[in-house]
């Protein structure tokens, strides 16, 4: 006959939650169960730190990287000044203006480092790039009132040991042919600010007004236009409306052609992170399958009588499928609230651990990014407790089946 389903709960929880269980077997449950806890808090935890580092690696990178780049095969002033008059027109486009850079040496009595020297107007260096935001001394201004002048990353200067109001020299990609030979051209510029976005470019590139940059280079180096779009992804699907603007062969790159590979590696990182962790729930769930097994060894008894009294194998089998899911639930519901607590207060937690220990566990000289930084996304969580359940209920099945074979009279043949 059919059992009720409150019933059929209610043996669960029973089997569960009873106390007839040996000492043993509970030590395994218990084991596993927080094995469960333990797996799905670091993995909702560690996933929601690499969240916070994508962004925040987003965020200084992309800062200063334009959204999509125009370049002609033989560009002029004029065809340049047109072409960012055709894109400030299209949709979806915030900014667009010309732009000219090259790689460059800069050098300060016996100290050189290489750097992108990169010129543009001064509303394209606000609008487009958004490099007025990230200055730490100095103007904008100031690269189009004094004549060579260049604003640098702060860590190029730092390695150069140079400051605003000091000069530098910078080689070109330029040759200058005199009777005593053939040498680089050079010139002196003028520091008159910083900047600084906690990454790579502030180790390696160094502006100047779009007019000293086309004095400096000539027709050297490389000539566009950069845009800045409403949507930075749409500058991976509307390169086809932007290659139409011009009347000579364009090519186009966008944000993913500089920084794309490494938010790429961001991101596989993080997947393989994922998979690592999700191994501790899967050791969690083998946890599982032995406590169900020595539980269904316990139980083989009140299995045979539960089946005189007309307990069919199906409902044993949903029996033994609800005991395991409801310890794996207990462990899963521990484990999420403990792993989004970690991930809302990770940050504060780990500063007050500095505090506490004087040790700094990133330091913003090296890592560019001061403290753990933690974005918890809901899909992650979802993510994580749909695998866990999933795996939990994989290795409920087998003791579950085992529970149903069990020969009722065989059994009670020796009660």
């Amino acid at each position: 006959m059919a059992i009720p389903m409150p019933l059929t709960l209610e043996i669960i929880f029973r089997f569960s939650l009873g106390s007839g269980q040996r000492r043993f077997t509970r030590f395994v449950a218990m084991a596993s169960l927080i094995g469960m806890m333990l797996g799905v808090a670091a993995l909702i935890m560690v996933l929601s730190v690499m969240n916070g580092f994508s962004s925040e690696l987003h965020q200084r990178l992309l800062s200063v990287t334009p959204d999509l780049v125009l370049e002609p095969s033989m560009p002029t002033m004029d065809e340049l000044s047109e072409l960012a008059r055709r894109a400030r027109e299209q949709p979806n486009v915030v900014a667009a203006t010309p732009f000219q850079r090259a790689t460059t040496l800069l050098q300060v009595g016996g100290r050189t480092r290489g750097a992108t020297l990169i010129g543009a107007p001064t509303d394209g260096l606000i609008s487009v790039i958004n490099l007025g935001a990230h200055l730490v001394s100095g103007g904008l201004d100031s690269l189009v009132s004094e004549p060579f002048s260049v604003i640098l990353g702060a860590d190029l200067a730092r390695m150069l040991r140079v400051s605003p109001g000091d000069e530098v020299e910078v080689f070109l990609p330029r040759l200058t042919v005199s009777p005593l030979g053939v040498y680089p051209k050079s010139r002196l510029l003028k520091v008159v600010g910083l900047f600084s976005v906690g990454a790579g470019p502030d180790a390696r590139e160094a502006y100047v007004s779009y007019e000293t940059a086309h004095r400096l280079l000539g027709p050297s180096g490389r000539q566009g236009v950069q845009v800045k779009l409403t949507d930075r992804q749409l500058a991976l699907t509307d390169q086809a409306a932007f290659r139409r603007l011009g009347s000579q062969p364009m090519a186009l790159s966008d944000w993913t052609t500089s920084q794309g590979s490494l938010f790429a590696a961001i991101k596989m990182e993080k997947i393989t992170v994922g998979i690592l962790l999700t191994s501790v729930i899967l050791v969690a769930a083998f946890n599982l399958i032995s406590t169900l097994t020595m539980s269904v060894t316990e139980k083989r008894g009140d299995i045979a009588i539960l089946q005189v009294l007309g307990l069919t194998t199906r409902h044993l089998l949903l029996l033994f499928l609800g005991h395991g899911l409801l310890l794996s639930l207990v462990g899963i519901a521990l484990g999420a609230a403990l792993g989004i607590g970690l991930a809302v207060f990770i940050s504060d937690l780990s500063l007050w651990f500095e505090q506490v220990v004087g040790v700094v566990l990133f330091d913003p000289a090296v890592y560019y990014i001061g403290g753990l930084p933690s974005i918890l996304l809901w899909r992650d969580v979802v993510a994580v407790v749909v695998t866990a359940l999933t795996l939990s209920a994989g290795a409920s099945v087998y003791p579950a089946w085992r529970a149903s074979r069990i020969p009722a009279a065989e059994v009670l043949n020796y009660v």
